[in-house]
This record gives structure tokens, sequence and C-alpha cells, in this order.
């Protein structure tokens, strides 16, 4: 399993590290109209998976912003992001800041993202910061769990997967 940290101090993740080559899990979190999004949803396209913590603090922000600054550059990429946020504090979020090239999806209710994922973050009921490509056949093509929590992930490495995968 990835040795994460957060502030530091480790932490404990729940569920299955994913690796290069695995069937991408399935998962069920939400959309901002509170409406159910499955994996399942984008299929056919190839899909990058952000994972921030909140995405109301500043790599966070700054990571949703850098992605969706690429996503018009990636063709077929469906560009998802995943946090433990209140839909309703994800859409605010994405209206204030102009958002409008990625997906911000909630694992708040039951974490299935997260623990389908290896990400949840026992202590905290957060999401620790990974990044995940998924091939439009759903395989992972590129995974990225970033070992400290609050660092950024290699934005250029997850791009450039997200461009090499169809």
């Amino acid at each position: 399993m990835a040795s994460i940290t957060f502030k530091g101090g480790p932490v404990t993740l729940l569920g299955s590290e994913v690796k290069v080559g695995d069937k991408a899990p399935n998962f069920t979190v939400l959309a901002n109209d509170l409406s159910p999004v499955t994996l399942d949803d984008s299929k056919g396209h190839v899909r990058l998976i952000s994972v921030v913590p909140s995405i109301d603090t500043g790599v966070c922000d700054a990571q949703t912003r850098r992605f969706n600054e690429e996503a018009a550059s990636l063709g077929n990429v469906k560009v998802l992001t995943v946090s433990v946020d209140l839909p309703f504090a994800q859409k605010r979020w994405c209206a204030a800041a102009g958002i409008e090239n990625v997906q911000t999806l909630s694992d708040h209710r039951d974490l299935s993202f997260g623990e389908a994922y290896g990400v949840a973050i026992k202590e905290l009921r957060l999401l620790a910061r990974a990044v995940f490509v998924v091939d439009s056949n759903d395989t992972v093509t590129y995974v990225e769990y970033v070992s400290e929590a609050t660092n950024h992930p290699n934005y250029e490495a997850a791009i450039e997967a997200a461009k090499a995968a169809k």
C-alpha cells in the first residue's frame, strides 16, 4: 500500500491500492446536482481522475485549475476531480473559479471512490491526493499517489499519460 503523510504525519489509507494494468474499479459518487455518477457513465472515454483532499484549499485549488486549463487540449479525455467536499460546495467553488472543463464529484456519502482506489484517509475522512488515468477500455494506465498530501502531483506526467491513453 502507498505510504502517505498529511502535513508530515503518517495516515492510514482505506481500500486497495490501484496499479497500472489493473481494471479500473467502479465507484458511485455524486455530481453537483446530487445525481449518482459511476465510472461506467464515462465509458468509451479516457478519464483523468484528479483526487484532492478539499477543493477549497490552496494546492487542491491549483490542481483543479491546472487540469481545467489542460482539459481543452486533451481531446476525448474526461477530466474528473473527486473530493469529499459536499456537492454544493464544489458547485459554488467551480462557479467562483470559472471551472468549466472539469467535472467535480463528491465522495462524501460513503467513500465509494476513496475505498475503491485506496485513497480514503481513515483518520481525517478525506481523500489523499492522487491522479489516475483510465483508458477507454477501463484499464488503469497511470497512477500517482502523492506521498505528502499537501504537495502537488506531477502534472506533466499525468497529462502525457492522458494524451497517450486511447
